[in-house]
């Protein structure tokens, strides 16, 4: 990743350039399971994913039903608020996830524009199944749009199956690459939407003007962040080298590794796991364990940062991402060393070392 950001610039309209960045579009397709032409990296971190999906896809007054489950999902209702939509927030305790049942009845009760739901939640691990979202979406007319910043590349999505007509994610996480990009894909239903508003979306997001730099046209919209790209470039192509069945699988058995650990170390999941997604998984305190003090522990002496708790979870939880380069055996292991000596440090005594032997039985089966 370092190697590609290092390669010699080349202009944004350099042939050599748009080259790269057809192949990036084309693997990110594969990445999202679809044909959609509209399928690209924005300039920006997932929220600027976010938006794009928003602006685009939600004019004023649209009636907008959310799913919202944890920080992101509040932040999907917000992002909607902004754009003048009335939103139909449907909410779920952190740890939980969103009520189907109640999604269906939200999504019946009035004319429905769009449909949004994250479905890796950051904030908590709580992974969404989509196709019953995708099917009552669908049945209302609506528009699905979906959060995937935590998913995408670590889970084996099939979006043209399922029905989603917008997605966005982020560099950063599965993909391994820096942050500052936010792939989107948007369908012809999406696109229809976009196209026919009444008033045109801001113009740093305008699909229409995007399609001009990303299309046949090349037409200058933006200056492209060309490092940026050659380093998506190689993560994309570490993920077709590994093949996403394996990369999944190999997703889950470190997450595996990791639960058995922790049972090891008296330490909770928050989730569980029929209902978690693998590359994050949020860990309860014990009591008497100070967060501010356990997670500066890991950072200072083992040189690990864990994810603190977000809302209501504060101070409650840590949060240990196991994403693209970092989903390994070894990594576990040492993130199980590493927080029973934080736990010792607060007169908690565990043996990491049956902590150990369980992740590795795990990691193996």
């Amino acid at each position: 990743m370092r190697q590609a950001q290092s390669l010699p610039l080349l202009g944004h309209l350099d042939p050599a350039f748009l080259g790269l960045l057809d192949l990036v579009q084309q693997q990110l397709r594969a990445l999202f399971g679809t044909a959609n032409r509209f399928t690209l990296p924005i300039a920006g971190t997932g929220t600027a994913g976010m938006e794009a999906v928003v602006a685009n896809c939600i004019e004023p007054g649209d009636r907008v039903v959310v799913g919202s489950h944890g920080v992101f999902g509040q932040r999907f209702a917000e992002a909607v608020r902004r754009a003048g939509g009335e939103v139909v927030e449907v909410r779920a305790e952190f740890g939980l996830p969103v009520d189907v049942g109640e999604l269906e009845r939200a999504i019946a009760a009035g004319p429905t524009a769009a449909v949004c739901i994250v479905h890796a939640e950051t904030s908590t691990g709580v992974l969404t199944d989509l196709l019953p979202v995708a099917a009552a979406a669908r049945a209302a007319g609506a528009l699905l749009l979906v959060d995937c910043v935590t998913s995408l590349a670590g889970l084996t999505l099939s979006f043209d199956e399922l029905g989603v007509d917008a997605a966005f994610s982020g560099t950063q996480k599965c993909l391994s690459a820096p942050p500052g990009l936010s792939p989107v894909t948007f369908s012809p239903r999406a696109l229809h939407k976009a196209q026919s508003r009444r008033k045109p979306p801001p113009f740093y997001f305008d699909t229409q003007l995007l399609t001009g730099y990303f299309g046949a046209d090349r037409a200058y919209h933006h200056t492209a962040p060309v490092s940026m790209i050659y380093a998506l470039a190689a993560a994309l192509d570490e993920v077709q080298r590994e093949g996403m069945a394996a990369r999944e699988r190999r997703h889950r058995r470190a997450a595996a590794a990791l639960r058995a650990g922790l049972q090891e170390l008296s330490l909770q999941a928050l989730v569980p796991i029929e209902r978690a997604t693998p590359m994050l998984t949020t860990v309860r305190y014990p009591g008497g364990v100070d967060d501010k003090e356990f997670r500066a522990r890991l950072r200072q002496h083992h040189h690990i940062e864990v994810g603190g708790g977000l809302g209501p979870l504060a101070g409650k939880v840590f949060r240990v991402g196991l994403m693209g380069h970092g989903a390994t055996l070894q990594n576990v292991l040492a993130a199980l060393t590493a927080f029973a000596e934080a736990l010792g440090q607060q007169g908690r005594s565990a043996s990491h070392g049956e902590a150990l032997g369980a992740a590795a039985a795990a990691f193996e089966e």
